[in-house]
């Protein structure tokens, strides 16, 4: 809060118990300190001085907006009790296992915004470089020894890349394993980690060592010793890597202890696949497949495949964006806008006419913010009973001043989500929907209270509307000439980490794959990857292949603009060498179903297709996007991308290669 809200004051229990509350504070406080049974952290007389100052706060006309953290632990009722002290305008119950309440409106903030935020990891691979059938000595020091390598592979990448922070490996072990700590301890110490040199921490309930400081993203200790679930609230971004010990028997899986290694150290991706993701191993199967449950996608069995001697000599040009280059262009941003709500709402000139027809499209142009909470009785709790109850609304009058982080928050998710800065996409918005601001073109002409309710009421539909609107088709051989992007030499990896379905029936080895041993059963991202793999395999007009990367510099790239002039990196799937040692850059694209249905969600999928065939055109290679139907596949690689695949553009792959 002190680093990023400025101008409001943080505090801490100690604080108020001198002091008292203020208005704009911001106070922290413990909460197991006046819940936790048999603590004494607050004595009574402190406890007293606590509820004397919410009463004087309270005379002083103060009011209060309570947050609860973790809030499924704390459901007690002295816990409601302290609640009820500060008789809360709001309460706000924060968890990632909440217990539903149907008098409370229930935001559910879905896992794939907060990776896209930065907040956490893209993934949590599996037991990397575990490979099937392995027979090992001691699980213990097996595990360890790859915690040790991934540990210091991290470290390495940091310092090459001169990113901040020492990764912290936390080992897991079961409640009754004093034995199990020793043996940890004299592996760690044979490796030079130890107590004596601070590299080693441990925190047992009956034991804490060297945990002073550990949190914070340049301190020594590499290795922390513990057994359950952390206390609430620890929070230490840099833990990298978990090491999850079994001695014959289950431990129940924790979603807490995970939650320890899957922040990200300063809140960002480094566009690094090493260090944007998170390490588990464990032997404990149990354990690994409660993991996959809870995270589905985004845990995976691993396994390292290195290259081919032969194609150690392969290279191409690739693409980066420079970062130090900024063409974002807001007046570009404002006409891509307006020119798509005027054409996909058949908007009118007259912004009077648009009020009835964005509200007919839905659109709430009602001038009170509105919130939809659940009422009604629920016996058998569960999600689908408590969606079943009656939604009513909750009008509020818009205060500009008591609205205002309403608004600033919902522009930031909007600008988030499109990526465009808040600074530019802020004055976009006024200048299309706010009277007071002259602009010769407008959608609507809102009232200051009109736009706040405007945008903070239809965040959803604004937030799919103007992704769609800076999404579109952009001349990209326009923008060649604009310093947004540098080229540099292309290599592939010396080796890749590859997801794979362990529980697959069967595995072999893809022969035509630059990578050695690259099994069948790797996770794919469509229907179209899989049928276009396989083809691969079995046609005699292909030598060989590679399935490209995701978002880490050291996969190729090619760099695109969009409607405002911001740059996106494209990763395309796959390289190709066909029989006549053409070079093929291809880009797989959902198709269509047997009903002509499109398969294809990508809605940068035109841009895409032009800088795909500008790079290959300027660099002298074959290029494509490809789309199944049914058991086929089609590609096209004419000058204009046309969704319909009727169309005379998309032919049977079969006939062009």
């Amino acid at each position: 809060m002190t680093q990023y809200i400025k101008n409001r004051n943080s505090k801490k229990l100690d604080d108020i118990l001198l002091s008292g509350f203020e208005k704009q504070d911001t106070v922290f406080i413990n909460w197991e300190t006046v819940t936790k049974k048999g603590n004494t952290a607050l004595k009574q007389a402190e406890r007293k001085n606590l509820i004397e100052q919410i009463e004087q706060a309270k005379r002083d006309n103060i009011k209060f907006i309570v947050i609860i953290d973790e809030e499924h632990r704390n459901k007690t009722e002295k816990a409601e009790a302290i609640i009820q002290e500060f008789e809360p305008k709001h309460i706000i119950r924060v968890s990632a296992t909440t217990k539903r309440n149907d008098e409370a409106k229930h935001i559910s903030i879905d896992e794939l915004e907060v990776i896209e935020s930065g907040l956490i990891t893209r993934a949590l691979y599996i037991n990397e470089c575990i490979q099937n059938n392995i027979e090992i000595d001691n699980e213990t020091e097996f595990l360890l020894q790859l915690a040790i390598d991934k540990q210091k592979e991290i470290r390495q990448e940091c310092i090459k890349n001169k990113i901040k922070y020492n990764p912290l490996v936390i080992i897991q072990v079961p409640s009754q394993s004093d034995e199990l700590i020793k043996k940890i301890e004299k592996y760690l110490s044979k490796n030079n980690y130890t107590y004596d040199n601070n590299t080693v921490a441990i925190w047992l309930s009956e034991r804490k060592e060297r945990i002073e400081d550990i949190e914070k993203n340049m301190s020594e200790q590499c290795f922390l010793i513990m057994k359950q679930a952390i206390s609430t609230g620890w929070d230490c971004p840099r833990a990298k890597i978990l090491v999850k010990l079994r001695e014959n028997m289950h431990e129940d899986f924790e979603i807490q202890t995970l939650g320890r290694i899957r922040r990200m150290p300063e809140a960002k991706h480094y566009e690094n696949e090493l260090l944007d993701n998170c390490y588990l191993y464990t032997f404990d199967e149990e354990y690994t497949e409660s993991v996959k449950q809870e995270l589905g996608k985004n845990a995976s069995d691993v396994k390292i495949a290195f290259l081919k001697d032969e194609y150690k000599d392969f290279s191409l040009t690739k693409e980066l964006k420079d970062n130090e280059v900024d063409n974002f262009a807001p007046r570009d941003a404002f006409y891509a806008m307006y020119d798509y709500f005027m054409k996909k709402y058949n908007l009118s000139t007259k912004c009077k006419d648009n009020v009835l027809r964005l509200e007919n499209a839905g659109y709430n142009l009602g001038v009170k913010i509105e919130n939809e909470v659940l009422q009604g009785k629920v016996i058998e709790i569960n999600k689908e009973n408590i969606n079943s109850n009656n939604k009513i609304v909750i009008e509020s009058k818009v205060d500009t001043h008591k609205n205002g982080l309403d608004l600033k928050h919902s522009i930031g998710v909007l600008s988030s989500k499109v990526g465009m800065m808040y600074q530019h996409l802020s004055p976009v918005l006024q200048r299309l929907f706010l009277d007071n601001i002259i602009f010769n073109k407008k959608v609507l002409k809102l009232s200051k209270k009109e736009f706040y309710a405007f945008i903070i009421n239809n965040e959803d539909m604004l937030k799919q509307d103007i992704l769609e609107a800076v999404s579109q088709k952009r001349e990209q051989q326009v923008k060649l000439k604009m310093n947004y992007k540098k080229e540099v030499a292309y290599k592939f990896p010396e080796k890749i980490i590859v997801k794979y379905n362990k529980n697959a029936k069967e595995s072999k080895e893809m022969v035509k794959n630059v990578y050695m041993g690259y099994p069948s059963n790797s996770i794919k991202g469509s229907q179209a990857e899989e049928m276009f793999e396989n083809w691969c395999e079995k046609s005699d007009r292909i030598r060989y292949w590679c399935k490209n990367g995701e978002s880490s510099q050291e996969f190729f790239s090619i760099i695109y603009v969009d409607a405002v002039n911001k740059a996106w990196t494209f990763y395309p799937d796959y390289i190709v060498q066909d029989s006549k040692n053409n070079i093929w850059i291809i880009e797989t694209k959902g198709g269509e179903d047997l009903k002509g249905n499109s398969k294809n969600i990508d809605i940068k999928v035109e841009n895409k297709y032009q800088a795909l065939r500008n790079y290959a055109k300027n660099h002298n290679l074959k290029w494509g996007f490809v789309r199944d139907i049914g058991q086929e596949l089609y590609l096209s690689s004419s000058n204009e991308y046309v969704e319909n695949m009727k169309d005379k553009s998309w032919k049977n792959i079969n006939e062009i290669f």
